[in-house]
């Protein structure tokens, strides 16, 4: 069976409550119960930090024993040296997910420094990118 972590940074914990206009109204919990549901091909599991160093060790830990990793590191995709020197470390494939369209919001986050190491990237597209990245993977491994 195809390992699959997600790994999610700071203040997505907070998703069903925080700018609802922005993330929706849907718990990240919730949410991954669904696509347990929807991929019982997959063995997925579910990770959120709100600390960098936290996320580096999960990138580390998961991404030597899981196949690939789906990485929305929020806020520190666009601060953090660490979080993508740990993606380039792994063995595990990388899609970075964000919710929101980072090249619609403040200045600020339309750097991804994480975008260099992963394989592919999806932005925009809600909480469906989660959705989008294990439809791949399954197309991916199935070819």
């Amino acid at each position: 069976m195809i390992k699959v972590a997600i790994i999610n940074g700071p203040n997505l914990n907070l998703l069903g409550k925080r700018e609802p206009e922005i993330y929706g109204n849907k718990s990240f919990k919730l949410f991954f119960n669904e696509l347990v549901e929807i991929f019982p091909e997959l063995s997925l599991s579910y990770h959120q930090s709100n600390i960098e160093g936290e996320i580096v060790t999960l990138i580390q830990e998961q991404g030597f024993s899981s196949d690939y990793l789906i990485v929305n590191a929020a806020a520190y995709t666009h601060t953090s040296i660490a979080i993508p020197d740990a993606i380039a470390a792994v063995p595990a494939k990388v899609i970075g997910v964000h919710i929101s369209n980072i090249y619609q919001r403040e200045q600020e986050r339309h750097v991804d420094l994480m975008a260099k190491y992963c394989f592919a990237c999806l932005f925009g597209f809600g909480l469906s990118g989660y959705r989008l990245a294990l439809e791949y993977i399954l197309t991916e491994v199935n070819e």
